[in-house]
């Protein structure tokens, strides 16, 4: 496995590699929802490369970003036993040197749910895959479901700017309670842990809601509130239902449709969704 710490390294690296190409950005503190995505790409591609870094303009809570889990000798050897050949691992610096001034908004998209709740956040992150896929080039790029807006702004990036690259959505990976696996779950205590399963209950009644007819979005909505509500432990974001794609909001909750909630624990903050529709995950035309 190569580790390149520059632009130059990783340039002659990545020239090396046979194709198809497959990508997975990440920011490190690795968990098994990386895994499946390493995983994935592994079954998929010729060559496997990881991006490593933790993206600063990203995070409008300097505080967030500091608290940022971070190990990386852990993550290159959890890269390494899942087959990955180049791992790009840059400095802030060689990312945005002296002078950098560009950063990408990726529109209506990117403004409501997490843009509301985190200004700036969406341009930090299309900026960023920007650069990465532009260094990278890869055949496909894998991102999880579990931020699934944020599959969305890349998608609008990737249609926008014309890049040449797949993206494939792979499911969440969740814990034995149903909490979806982030990196900052490591931040939560044993009590704000169970606090924070009641996002998944929420989900869970919601889902159930909809198989059994339910079509209002307002009632699969408030299925997830009440639920993430019960607990003192936990501060609502928002429970929403709206279209997959587009994240529009919707009338009448049809597919493809997600429902998606944040919350606040312990300081943490969490977001998980459902998706319904077919087609809308481990698909590489997306």
């Amino acid at each position: 496995m190569i580790v390149a710490r520059t632009r130059t390294s990783l340039h002659e690296a990545r020239a090396t590699l046979p194709g198809p190409v497959g990508v997975v950005p990440t920011m490190g503190a690795l968990h098994e929802g990386h895994l499946a995505l390493l995983r994935a790409a592994r079954r998929r591609d010729r060559s496997v490369v990881a991006t490593l870094f933790v993206n600063r303009t990203q995070f409008n809570d300097s505080s967030d970003y500091a608290a940022y889990p971070r190990d990386e000798a852990a993550d290159l050897a959890a890269f390494q036993a899942c087959g990955v050949d180049l791992v790009f691992a840059p400095s802030i610096e060689e990312m945005y040197p002296d002078g950098f001034g560009t950063r990408i908004d990726p529109g209506p998209i990117g403004a409501d749910l997490e843009g509301a709740r985190r200004p700036g956040h969406f341009s930090g992150v299309a900026t960023v895959v920007a650069k990465l896929f532009n260094l990278t080039r890869p055949t496909r790029a894998y991102l999880g479901q579990k931020d699934w807006q944020q599959t969305r702004v890349i998608a609008r990036l990737v249609e926008d700017l014309n890049l040449p690259v797949k993206l494939v959505i792979v499911p969440t990976v969740r814990a034995h309670d149903g909490l979806a696996l982030s990196s900052r779950n490591v931040r939560l205590s044993p009590d704000q842990r169970r606090a924070a399963t009641a996002l998944w209950r929420g989900l869970e009644l919601a889902a159930s809601a909809w198989d059994d007819d339910e079509r209002s979005p307002a009632a699969l909505a408030d299925l997830v509130r009440v639920t993430v509500q019960a607990q003192p432990l936990a501060t609502i974001g928002y429970a929403e239902v709206r279209h997959a794609l587009t994240l529009e909001q919707v009338a009448v909750a049809d597919p493809p449709l997600v429902i998606a909630v944040a919350a606040e624990v312990g300081g943490v903050g969490l977001i998980d969704n459902v998706v319904i529709g077919e087609g809308l995950m481990e698909d590489g035309s997306l």
